[in-house]
């Protein structure tokens, strides 16, 4: 027998708990502007992730690293004032946590200040636990973030999966467990073999969202501007592209190109 599901219209990480134990999977996509998260809200998301993937995607740099903390929350505040429905996590930058807890407390305050976000996540395990610790008592909600972490990427050298070995999947189960144990309200899988990431989601009772991590956990994040097709260089196995807006948006700017240079635009119907 079906069951109905819980209409939302504000989504806490509560409601992500419940959706958990209710079997609904977990919809989430990455925003950096006011624009694309007010699209992105009345589309029925439920989690939207203002991510550092805005050093590449919004800035164009190679990596995750460069991004600053008044750069992210510049970008979450203007995703919050988008927003009516969604959950907004915000990812701290590299830099901003690692070293101190009492720094990563600082950064953290500052995003939940300054942005209105409802919510951090960061990544890694037992490396930052007193780090998670510190933001979780001030009654800040964590998302946590283990497998492919991008921001330790010059450590791994590579964008590879992640735990297909066993002392690393052991590592990997063992710093999921811990993440629940401290009080993070959800975690990140990203990059790591499929049946994994369903042990990880089975063994722990918080939500699991997997970006390359398979079918078997709770909901799947993407970056938007990958799956809408408006990059085109990035083409790993996980992603669905659901448009192909590179194409669209080329035609359409070429076509304005030559409507203005033919005197085509504005018409007599466009001016005053």
């Amino acid at each position: 027998m079906s069951v109905a599901k819980k209409q939302y219209k504000r989504i806490t990480v509560k409601s992500l708990v419940e959706m958990k134990a209710n079997g609904e999977k977990i919809s989430m996509l990455t925003a950096y502007d006011y624009t694309m998260a007010k699209i992105l809200d009345s589309a029925g998301l439920d989690v939207l992730l203002v991510g550092d993937s805005a050093s590449n995607v919004m800035a164009g740099h190679e990596t995750t690293l460069p991004i600053t903390l008044d750069q992210m929350i510049y970008h979450a505040s203007s995703v919050v004032r988008g927003i009516e429905r969604c959950l907004v996590v915000v990812d701290l930058p590299f830099g901003s946590y690692q070293s101190d807890p009492k720094e990563a407390l600082r950064s953290a305050i500052r995003i939940m200040k300054e942005s209105g976000g409802h919510s951090i996540k960061l990544e890694g395990g037992r490396e930052v636990k007193e780090s998670i610790k510190r933001i979780l008592n001030a009654g800040i909600p964590v998302m946590g973030h283990l497998g492919l972490t991008p921001q330790s990427i010059y450590k791994f050298g590579t964008y590879t999966v992640r735990a297909k070995e066993e002392e690393e999947a052991d590592k990997l189960m063992e710093d999921a467990l811990m993440l629940e144990r401290i009080g993070c309200f959800a975690l990140v899988l990203e990059k790591v073999p499929a049946d994994l990431a369903k042990k990880v989601a089975e063994a722990i009772s918080i939500p699991v969202i997997g970006i390359g991590a398979g079918n078997g956990v709770d909901g799947q994040v993407l970056v938007t501007h990958d799956m809408l097709g408006m990059t085109h260089e990035f083409n790993p196995r996980f992603l669905r592209r659901y448009l192909d807006l590179y194409a669209d948006m080329t035609d359409a700017f070429e076509q304005y190109v030559t409507d203005v240079k033919s005197r085509d635009f504005p018409s007599e119907d466009e001016q005053y």
